[in-house]
């Protein structure tokens, strides 16, 4: 058995009205296959290419080890050269990611390859993140803090795309207090014996090739795998539904706050409590 899942549609490319249309108002995930053929980053974007105009920078790592008390909120694991991490990806399997690397205050020259595309949605342009992974690594299922309209382009090899909407919360074993479901759940190859809600759970796939573009609609929820080493980049657009702005100002600026406050109060046992509260709300909600 696997995940209830159908395939993200395609398009070859896309008008704003079309896209306004079909897919923003619905809040619809749409995969875009050709939309920036025109960008000089089309062509030039590789794991060769970062290495020679940011090889120099330091970067920070990230792995799939369960969160701890002591990381502070999205504090890296481990630095190092970007060079020395591309060479890492090529030569061997790594977990090590990068994770909302801020490219236009790292590498301002690489803001010359690409354009800010006209989705009739304010992009925020001091904002654009880029993401990297070796062969099998993977994100944790979660979702975004600002519940933004995400655009994900993809550069060099594939990456798998699981998606959610927040309507499937009951589902995924979300930790309270968090943005990430259960951290020990495979999303690739779900155990249905230990995380049996996951069978009513509805969502979205794909694979993503060099040079498309993944439209997340506002708070989905998304698991990445590196089918190959690669990268990505994200731009963001805020929330437009009321509650899901709504949200996105409780999760910045206090769901944050509350959840780095009682890590230190409580240690450990903050981190181990919310991990057995997902599970016991989950099987409530879902009468299991």
């Amino acid at each position: 058995m696997s995940l209830n899942l159908q395939d993200i549609p395609r398009v070859k490319t896309i008008t704003k009205a079309d896209f306004l249309k079909h897919y923003f108002k619905p809040q619809i995930p749409v995969v875009i296959e050709r939309f920036i053929e025109d960008w000089p980053a089309y062509s030039k974007w590789s794991l060769d290419y970062m290495k020679a105009t940011a090889g120099d920078k330091t970067v920070p790592l990230y792995d799939d080890r369960p969160v701890d008390y002591k990381d502070g909120f999205n504090e890296p694991h481990a630095k190092m050269k970007m060079g020395d991490y591309v060479d890492l990806l090529k030569s061997e399997p790594t977990k090590y990611r990068i994770f909302l690397w801020n490219i236009l205050k790292e590498v301002p020259q690489l803001q010359n390859d690409f354009s800010y595309p006209d989705f009739g949605l304010r992009l925020m342009k001091g904002l654009p993140m880029l993401f990297f992974g070796g062969m099998d690594s993977y994100t944790f299922m979660h979702y975004d803090i600002d519940l933004a309209n995400i655009f994900h382009f993809h550069f060099e090899g594939q990456k798998q795309c699981i998606l959610f909407d927040q309507k499937q919360n009951d589902y995924l074993y979300k930790i309270p207090h968090s943005l990430i479901t259960r951290e020990d759940i495979d999303f690739n190859n779900p155990d249905f014996d230990k995380w049996p809600a996951l069978k009513q759970a509805k969502g979205w796939i794909c694979e993503l090739n060099h040079g498309e573009v993944l439209y997340m609609p506002e708070g989905y929820w998304h698991y990445m795998r590196y089918v190959t080493p690669g990268f990505s980049m994200s731009l963001r657009a805020i929330a437009r539904n009321p509650q899901n702005l709504g949200k996105a100002i409780y999760n910045v600026f206090i769901m944050r706050s509350l959840d780095n406050a009682m890590r230190r109060v409580k240690g450990q046992k903050w981190i181990d409590w919310k991990n057995e509260q997902a599970i016991l709300r989950t099987h409530k909600r879902t009468a299991i």
